[in-house]
């Protein structure tokens, strides 16, 4: 196990290496977002990358695999902003915190976290694999070629199950 000096190290340098990248998929996610809106997404990026700081024993293997642990952190920060927003919300009224990708589609309409987020919870009911290419794909922006590698599986098990995955969540998420 790496030592906990040497795992923030490890983290340092390929922060660089994927901080633009995150930005980028950050800055995407929250771009139908309104102009006052809280989270932004330098904010987005920086808690996703202290959260992960704070986990310890992880063994970096590449930036695809920090920008996987990140995906994961992005998800939760937003799922969690939501669900503030909702819980402030008087009346209990949900109020959609949106993102925007097209990963999920072929328009650029935004999307409901908690729903993409619920449809998610109920993919991985289903098919934990998949769920996890689409959580490294649509908040990692990970390639179909760096999710294989993450997953440690082949890249046309990837293509193939991304492709089916995001029919599903298309099919859900359209109601």
């Amino acid at each position: 196990m790496t030592a906990p000096r040497d795992e923030e190290a490890a983290s340092a340098e390929l922060l660089p290496l994927v901080y633009d990248e995150l930005r980028r998929l950050a800055g995407g996610y929250l771009k139908g977002e309104r102009v006052e809106h809280t989270l932004q997404p330098t904010a987005l990026v920086h808690e996703a990358y202290m959260r992960v700081l704070q986990q310890t024993g992880i063994e970096w293997k590449n930036p695809g695999h920090l920008r996987a642990v990140c995906a994961q952190a992005m998800r939760r920060i937003l799922v969690d902003h939501a669900r503030a927003k909702n819980a402030g919300k008087r009346g209990g009224g949900r109020h959609a915190v949106t993102m925007q990708s097209e990963l999920l589609g072929a328009d650029d309409a935004p999307i409901d976290v908690l729903e993409v987020e619920d449809a998610l919870a109920k993919l991985e009911g289903l098919n934990e694999r998949q769920a996890r290419i689409v959580e490294l794909r649509f908040f990692g922006g990970l390639t179909n070629k760096e999710t294989a590698e993450v997953l440690e599986v082949s890249e046309t098990t990837v293509e193939d199950q991304w492709r089916f995955a995001r029919a599903w969540l298309n099919r859900e998420l359209a109601g």
